[in-house]
């Protein structure tokens, strides 16, 4: 872990960014005072832009994520309504 005075790090920002991209935290100090840090991605974040682009649509209401989290297939529809079978129903017993 290291840490980096504002100044330094507007001054080097691509040396500490490389740093944080290798697995290194990186705290950013304002006097002597931590006010952020610069840490790795995390593992499951997509390393193409695309996933970031996914997530801010999510986040925004743009996309909604799927509901569903099991991996078995969605349910099935019914074949017929309620009121379909009843009326083949009536219609069985009307013929007897």
């Amino acid at each position: 872990m290291r840490a980096v005075g504002l100044k330094l790090l507007k001054n080097k920002l691509r040396e500490y960014v490389r740093l944080a991209a290798s697995g290194e935290t990186v705290l950013v100090t304002d006097g002597d005072k931590v006010v952020a840090e610069l840490v790795p991605p995390r593992q499951e974040r997509s390393p193409v832009l695309a996933g970031v682009y996914l997530a801010e649509a999510v986040w925004k209401g743009w996309v909604t994520p799927p509901t569903l989290v099991s991996s078995d297939p969605p349910p099935r529809l019914p074949v017929a309504t309620v009121a379909e079978v009843l009326q083949g129903l009536d219609e069985d017993r009307a013929e007897r």
